[in-house]
């Protein structure tokens, strides 16, 4: 990725923003040093302009920006840096340096980190994870799996109680997404396929 450092001196902005929530966080400058330590360390680290010195955001306070993943915009001189927060990110205290929450208002966005986290298991499958037994018992024994929790929430939504209904969805939707994973497929495939049938003029094949 190539970065224009020398239009604003040897600076350029670098917007943080929560790679989950997609709240904006801080706004920081970084030089090129300041820039490859963040790549190095995977912790976010600017230029202070008042200090004129590199600082690691948390070094003081714990309260790191883990690095997920930096892009440039279409100049190349203005960086967005999605990051994981441990704690506030505002000295002040607070969730974003405008005093606003950071929460995920969209509990739906929460499939997508789950399916990054059993991405994670499969390509590292560490031993004693259910998830890692689930890919070791292979397709057959994943979509098996997939029929036999539906069949327990149709069971609990004709019988049981919504709270059991939920809890056997859940079950449900987490085997799903593993077997999409083993698949090479994502939870998101499954809402673009339901968005197209949504538009004027679909048809079924």
């Amino acid at each position: 990725m190539e970065i224009d450092f020398d239009k604003m001196g040897g600076l350029v902005p670098a917007i943080i923003q929560d790679a989950d929530t997609k709240t904006v966080l801080m706004l920081g400058f970084m030089n090129q040093e300041a820039y490859a330590k963040t790549v190095e360390t995977r912790k976010v680290t600017f230029y202070s302009r008042t200090r004129k010195k590199l600082w690691t955001k948390g070094e003081e306070s714990g309260h790191w920006l883990h690095l997920v993943d930096i892009k440039a915009d279409c100049d190349n001189d203005t960086l967005l840096v999605t990051v994981h927060p441990e704690g506030p990110t505002c000295h002040k205290g607070t969730d974003t340096c405008w005093g606003e929450k950071n929460e995920n208002v969209n509990p739906l966005l929460f499939l997508t980190e789950l399916q990054d986290f059993i991405e994670k298991r499969h390509e590292e499958m560490p031993e004693g994870s259910y998830t890692t037994s689930l890919f070791k018992d292979g397709l057959n024994r994943m979509a098996q799996k997939v029929g036999e929790e539906a069949l327990e929430a149709v069971i609990e939504a004709v019988n049981g109680t919504n709270d059991r209904l939920i809890y056997e969805a859940s079950d449900m939707f987490y085997h799903l997404i593993v077997l999409l994973t083993a698949k090479g497929l994502r939870i998101e495939d499954i809402a673009r396929e339901l968005e197209t049938r949504h538009k004027p003029g679909w048809k079924k094949h």
